[in-house]
C-alpha cells in the first residue's frame, strides 16, 4: 500500500497480561511479524511487564510503548511513572490522553499537553488520543470536541515536536464495543484533524503527522480503513491481546 506516511500500528494491551502471558504474546508476535518492514509496529504492555517484554523484543522489529506516564520528572508523586523510568526499558512511545483516562481519571487536555511536552523532553514519541462520545457525535458536536481536544492536548508543542507525535482518533463509542466508524466517517474525521493541525502548525508539518484510527479495528476492516488517504495506522485494543488477530490486522494493512 503506497502511503506518503509510514503506517504505525500499535497494540494497547490495557490492564491485561501477566508477565508470563506478555512474554508468550511477544514471542508469538515476533514469529508472526518478524519480516514486516512496511509498518512501524508498537506494543504497549502494562507497566509490570515492560522490563521483560523490553528484553524479549530488543532484537526485533517491534517497538515498545507505555500506556501512560506522569508529567513530572520525579519526586513525591505516589503511584506515578516518569518518562525517565520508561526510557530505562527502551520505551519509544507512550499513549497519552486515552479516553479511558479522560473518563475515569478525569485527565484534561491541559494535563495531556504537559505530559506530551515531558515525553518529548525525554525523546519519547507521544500517541495523543482524541475522540468524541456517541452523544457528542449525534448532537453535531464532533468537530467542536475534536478541535478543542487537539488544540488543548498539543498546545505548546513546537512544529518539530508535533511531527514526531502521533495523533490517535478514537471515537469513544467505537472502543471495544464492536462498533466501528465507517471508512467514510474515519476518513472524514482524520481529514478534519489534519486541517486543525495545519492551522496550528502549517500544512507541510500537518502532512507529516501520522493519525491513527482506534475503535474496534479488526482484520476484516483493516485494509479498507488503512487505504483511506488520512488514516496512517491503528491503535488496537482488544484485538491486540491475541497474536493471530493482531498479526492479521498488520498483514491486512499492508
Amino acid at each position: 500500500m503506497d502511503k506518503e506516511r509510514k503506517l504505525i500500528i500499535a497494540g494497547n494491551w490495557k490492564m491485561n497480561k501477566t508477565v508470563a502471558e506478555a512474554l508468550d504474546l511477544v514471542q508469538g508476535l515476533k514469529r508472526e511479524l518478524g519480516a514486516i518492514k512496511e509498518v512501524d509496529l508498537v506494543i504497549c504492555p502494562p507497566f509490570t511487564a515492560l522490563s521483560e517484554v523490553s528484553k524479549a523484543s530488543l532484537d526485533s522489529n517491534i517497538r515498545l510503548g507505555a500506556q501512560n506516564m506522569s508529567e513530572h520528572g520525579g519526586g513525591a508523586y505516589t503511584g506515578e511513572v516518569s518518562a525517565l523510568m520508561l526510557k530505562e526499558f527502551s520505551v519509544k512511545y507512550v499513549i497519552l490522553g486515552h479516553s479511558e483516562r479522560r473518563q475515569y481519571q478525569k485527565e484534561s487536555d491541559a494535563l495531556v499537553a504537559r505530559k506530551a511536552a515531558a515525553a518529548h523532553a525525554m525523546e519519547l514519541k507521544p500517541i495523543i488520543c482524541v475522540g468524541e462520545t456517541l452523544q457528542e457525535r449525534e448532537g453535531g458536536l464532533m468537530e467542536k470536541v475534536l478541535e478543542t481536544q487537539i488544540r488543548g492536548s498539543l498546545a505548546g508543542l513546537s512544529k518539530e515536536q508535533a511531527v514526531e507525535s502521533i495523533v490517535a482518533y478514537e471515537p469513544v463509542w467505537a472502543i471495544d464495543t464492536g462498533k466501528t466508524a465507517s471508512t467514510e466517517q474515519a476518513q472524514s474525521a482524520h481529514a478534519f484533524i489534519r486541517s486543525i493541525l495545519s492551522g496550528m502548525f502549517d500544512e507541510p508539518a500537518a502532512k507529516r503527522i501520522r493519525i491513527q484510527y482506534g475503535g474496534s479495528v479488526k482484520a476484516a476492516n483493516a485494509r479498507e480503513l488503512m487505504s483511506q488517504a488520512d488514516v496512517d495506522g491503528a491503535l488496537v485494543g482488544g484485538a491486540s491481546l491475541e497474536e493471530r488477530s493482531f498479526a492479521d490486522i498488520v498483514k491486512n494493512s499492508i
